[in-house]
């Protein structure tokens, strides 16, 4: 297949081009700053210059691709929630998914699926519900982000192209993502859960991130919302109590929830979150998990650490 990838420079972005590229297709990376992308797209895959707010040319680049993957959002976690970082992040997502199903739009020759990113946040906080790709969305910031995000990506189905949102839990692998953020506090020996530790914990390994981005764009079975989390769902203590492990460090240490409300807002009251996702379409396609259990999947990524 031809591929377009808009937001393959990114942490997910990158592994991504790179599995597409080991599997045989052809990787067309979409990106803003075409001199500053060289090392961060992999040998290969070509690069094509595109800006959310000034599209010229993409009508011609999406009429060469079999199918479109939009990765492009600013990360949640890169700062407090100020009123203008919420607006960046909606308008990261937002105005590039439209600019993406507009170009589409004006194609007479279109690709045949768009795989567009979501997350696992359009659920909100759930306790000890099970959530699958049939469960109502929740209520917050992120809950309302993602619907937002959703429904631009769907304009495309009235052109009858089959459309994926890869609902993404929290992404472990090396380069990026939480385990890189939580990895410092326990090697100086003063890592543990945040808050009580009981909240379920949506973990997913980056390989399994890709793998089923890959099952997406190949497999006409796969359509509407899809978990990306691995089925070896942990609560957050649990999860600390295996990080601790594998590096050899103690995980008893946990962080209050004032000072993460205090520390970082309604991001700090996001990450107290639980959220016991179920990956169900991913299993009833009979996709085969890589890295299913949380231990294994920290022992290939520190391994080398």
């Amino acid at each position: 297949m031809r591929v377009a990838v808009a937001g393959g420079t990114g942490f997910i972005g990158r592994a991504l081009c790179r599995e597409l590229l080991l599997s045989g297709h052809e990787v067309t990376v979409l990106t803003r700053n075409p001199a500053q992308a060289g090392g961060r797209v992999p040998e290969g895959a070509q690069v094509a210059q595109w800006s959310p707010s000034q599209p010229d040319g993409l009508v011609e680049i999406l009429a060469t691709a079999d199918a479109v993957v939009n990765l492009s959002g600013e990360s949640v976690a890169a700062q407090r929630w100020t009123p203008e970082f919420k607006r960046r992040l909606t308008d990261s997502r937002l105005q590039s998914t439209r600019a993406l199903v507009q170009a589409m739009k004006s194609i007479d020759t279109r690709p045949q699926v768009l795989v567009n990113a979501s997350a696992v946040g359009i659920y909100g906080n759930r306790g000890e519900e099970e959530l699958t790709e049939n469960s109502a969305p929740g209520t917050g910031f992120l809950a309302e982000l993602a619907i937002r995000w959703e429904q631009a990506a769907d304009e495309v189905r009235e052109l009858g192209l089959r459309v994926v949102k890869l609902r993404i839990g929290i992404v472990l692998g090396e380069g990026g993502g939480a385990l890189e953020k939580m990895l410092l506090p326990f090697r100086l020996y003063v890592g543990g859960p945040f808050g009580s530790g009981e909240q379920w914990f949506p973990w997913v390994h980056l390989d399994d991130v890709t793998g089923i981005t890959l099952r997406a764009l190949t497999d006409g079975r796969v359509e509407g919302a899809v978990n990306v989390c691995a089925p070896g769902i942990v609560r957050m203590r649990e999860f600390c109590r295996a990080l601790g492990k594998v590096l050899g460090r103690p995980s008893w240490l946990p962080v209050p929830s004032f000072a993460l409300r205090v520390v970082a807002g309604e991001l700090g009251e996001s990450l107290l979150w639980s959220q016991r996702v179920i990956p169900r379409v991913a299993l009833e396609t009979s996709y085969s998990f890589r890295y299913p259990q949380v231990e294994s999947a920290l022992v290939d990524l520190l391994k080398a650490k």
